[in-house]
């Protein structure tokens, strides 16, 4: 007698759905297996996220059906959907930052004792010990350990991200959705948050991921599907895949996964330099100590290290460094002493403003607090920073039509989606957020530019093509800091890679010099009699 087939965890048959006469599904087919890993890959706007959105119940789909274990659902809200027992992860994680891990993981959905349950919910004191317990058993048997008692705006995004999990875990969840789980993790965190993702399939988890990142659907995906333009246009097992088959069928044409590597640098005047920087709080360890760098005219300089080791610091201290530097910073937490020169110019006393006005790019690290104005159009966004340049400006007024004719050309050179220039920034992908910056940096040609995390949260055919604007930038004569944590950007950009540890620099490799393990050694905090 032959065994009745179960059905799939989860499956979603002609799936559309169109905000106003922006298409985000069309056509979306799906089929995800019980206890497996199944990818959802595709370029930034493909429709990865608004298709695992109505699957959560965010959005509801303006056609098509949708069933779990066999079973056609409709919901209502994301509470119908967790109470089904499937639950979403998001990119930017849901947590309220002062309280503490357990009570964020128990809101909404806070234990009473039963001498109480008389009393309307409002009203029944919350039992935090029987929670307790309960998470601790979850904790133990994913190996998903957390500090339930600090503030979660304390603990690392890794730490915050397993809190996200416990969350679902909690409620009962048995179909996790992950939006970009890798975007925010250090390379160590990836690895760890990989280890505990099999555990889960282990324990009888199915798992969604939505991801761009091509190495890691091909070492831990069971199956993906590949969305393009909202559609989907292949469904296959992972086995026997290869990285550029699959990055083929992300973005329609092939891809050039590996940089060219450059012609030799032609070095001009130093642009940035850095003379004995120390920065940091009074009576604790400095962030930044006895630093000195310099970057050259065409020449990109890349800085590799774990995040958390000054990056971010070093950048706050350059886009800023009369705030930190300046004497009428005294008496501010954070203070720094040292030399820095921009474009050949003492920049000591500079303000933010001030600096930008010199004529330079820069890309922050985080470009929903620092690049956008996420409740704003693509037009406003675009005018940011760049608002006092001749060509957009005449005696303080905004000339309108050359800003939408530059943001239209920047729209269609970075493949920005959707294309409509009164979008509001929110509403755009993360790797389409990021490619609108870039493309904003870029318009004013720049001779110094401060690139931090330049492909995070980016898609493949987006990958490739800011990869070759940045070396282009370097061969037209501007002057590029690479603050990157991919290792392997850093090593395909660089002319110079300068590895950070501590607030230190302590190697300085020239291309070609070393492997990813020689480095990873040095940002591990490893010796020179060691390597």
């Amino acid at each position: 007698m032959r065994a009745v087939a179960q059905p799939a965890a989860v499956e979603m048959r002609g799936v559309a759905k169109a905000f106003g006469a922006c298409v985000a599904n069309r056509d979306v087919t799906l089929r995800v297996e019980r206890g497996t890993v199944h990818a959802v890959v595709g370029e930034n706007g493909a429709g990865k996220s608004t298709c695992m959105k109505m699957l959560y119940g965010l959005y509801r789909p303006d056609c098509g059906e949708m069933f779990i274990h066999g079973k056609a659902r409709a919901w209502r809200s994301p509470r119908d959907a967790i109470a089904a027992g499937l639950g979403m992860v998001h990119q930017h994680f849901m947590l309220a930052g002062p309280y503490t891990g357990l009570d964020n993981i128990i809101l909404g959905d806070e234990p009473s004792q039963g001498f109480w349950r008389w009393l309307p919910t409002a009203w029944r004191p919350i039992d935090r010990s029987q929670a307790r317990r309960r998470l601790q058993e979850l904790m133990a048997a994913y190996h998903l350990q957390v500090d339930l008692d600090v503030p979660v705006e304390t603990l690392p995004v890794g730490v915050q991200q397993r809190l996200e999990i416990l969350k679902l875990l909690y409620r009962g969840v048995d179909i996790l959705i992950l939006d970009e789980p890798t975007a925010v993790l250090t390379p160590q965190e990836v690895d760890e948050f990989f280890t505990n993702l099999c555990r889960l399939k282990d324990q009888g988890k199915t798992i969604i991921v939505i991801t761009h990142k091509l190495g890691e659907v091909l070492r831990y995906a069971d199956d993906v599907t590949v969305l393009r333009r909202g559609a989907t246009v292949a469904a296959r097992r992972v086995a026997g895949m290869t990285a550029p088959e699959l990055a083929e069928l992300m973005v329609g044409r092939v891809v050039h996964l590996q940089v060219a590597p450059p012609p030799a640098p032609k070095l001009g005047a130093e642009q940035l330099r850095l003379a004995k920087v120390t920065m940091g709080q009074r009576g604790e360890k400095p962030k930044l100590a006895d630093l000195s760098l310099a970057v050259r005219s065409g020449e990109i300089v890349g800085i590799a290290g774990i995040e958390g080791n000054g990056q971010s610091d070093l950048l706050r201290l350059l886009l800023d460094p009369g705030r930190y530097l300046h004497r009428a910073s005294i008496g501010h937490r954070i203070t720094a002493k040292g030399e820095i020169s921009v474009l050949g110019r003492d920049v000591s006393s500079f303000s933010a403003k001030a600096l930008r006005a010199l004529g330079i790019g820069v890309v922050p690290e985080d470009r929903c607090q620092q690049g956008l104005l996420l409740s704003q159009s693509l037009w406003t966004n675009f005018l940011l920073g760049v608002q006092r340049m001749p060509r957009f400006s005449c005696f303080g007024f905004i000339r309108r039509r050359q800003v939408t004719t530059a943001l239209a050309a920047s729209i269609k050179a970075f493949d920005v989606r959707p294309a409509d220039q009164q979008q509001v920034a929110s509403g755009l992908s993360g790797g389409n957020q990021q490619k609108l910056i870039i493309a904003r940096e870029f318009i004013g040609e720049p001779r110094l530019f401060i690139c931090a995390q330049p492909t995070r949260g980016v898609d493949v055919g987006s990958i490739e093509f800011i990869h070759q604007r940045i070396l282009d930038a370097r061969a037209g004569g501007t002057a590029v800091l690479l603050i990157s944590s991919a290792l392997e950007e850093v090593m395909a950009l660089a002319d110079r890679i300068l590895v950070f540890y501590d607030g230190k620099i302590v190697q300085e490799f020239r291309r070609g010099e070393a492997d990813e393990a020689k480095i990873g050694h040095f940002m591990g905090g490893g010796s020179r009699g060691e390597d």
